[in-house]
């Protein structure tokens, strides 16, 4: 994954002072905006994410993002993959159908849910468990970068294993 590190370290590491998600600051920021919507980056991520899934979680029928950053990917990784996806949004949405999942599933299925950036886990595991909540199968989340920062430690916390495409070392940050 070396080839792949170094692509999304040159389009999407900034160095600069930056506050993240998780409230930490970090003088580093991975911005999957400028690897998520650059089609010869995502078409190698979505690979190389089909191909994560199949060794990880191989019994997945289904992949899961949250929104918005991990939309992009999920749609990558599915066309690779041919398995369908759902998006996961942050909260229930207050009109229409009034779904906190966009898609089809059905419960019992099992799902892999695909992550840009880990920190500290937070968003995927609120992802997990809305996934689990509607009842699915949901014991794998893989992401591009995971920052090695307690990440893997916290979803491991709620019986969910991390698999990174990339870490934090192979971005020499």
């Amino acid at each position: 994954m070396t080839g792949l590190a170094d692509r999304v370290r040159e389009a999407a590491v900034i160095e600069g002072d930056f506050v993240l998600r998780s409230g930490r600051r970090s003088r580093f920021y991975v911005d999957k905006y400028r690897f998520g919507t650059r089609p010869d980056l995502l078409a190698e991520i979505g690979e190389a994410l089909a191909d994560a899934m199949r060794l990880h979680d191989p019994h997945a029928v289904r992949i899961a993002a949250p929104e918005v950053g991990a939309i992009a990917l999920a749609a990558a990784a599915s066309l690779r993959s041919q398995l369908p996806f759902v998006i996961v949004r942050k909260a229930a949405k207050d009109y229409g159908t009034r779904n906190r999942l966009e898609g089809v599933f059905v419960p019992g299925e099992r799902v892999v849910v695909v992550e840009d950036v880990v920190t500290s886990g937070g968003a995927a595991i609120d992802a997990v468990a809305a996934l689990r909540e509607a009842g699915l199968v949901c014991a794998t989340v893989i992401c591009v970068v995971d920052r090695e920062e307690g990440g893997t430690e916290a979803l491991a916390a709620e019986q969910i294993a991390l698999h990174a495409l990339i870490g934090r070392s192979a971005l020499g940050t």
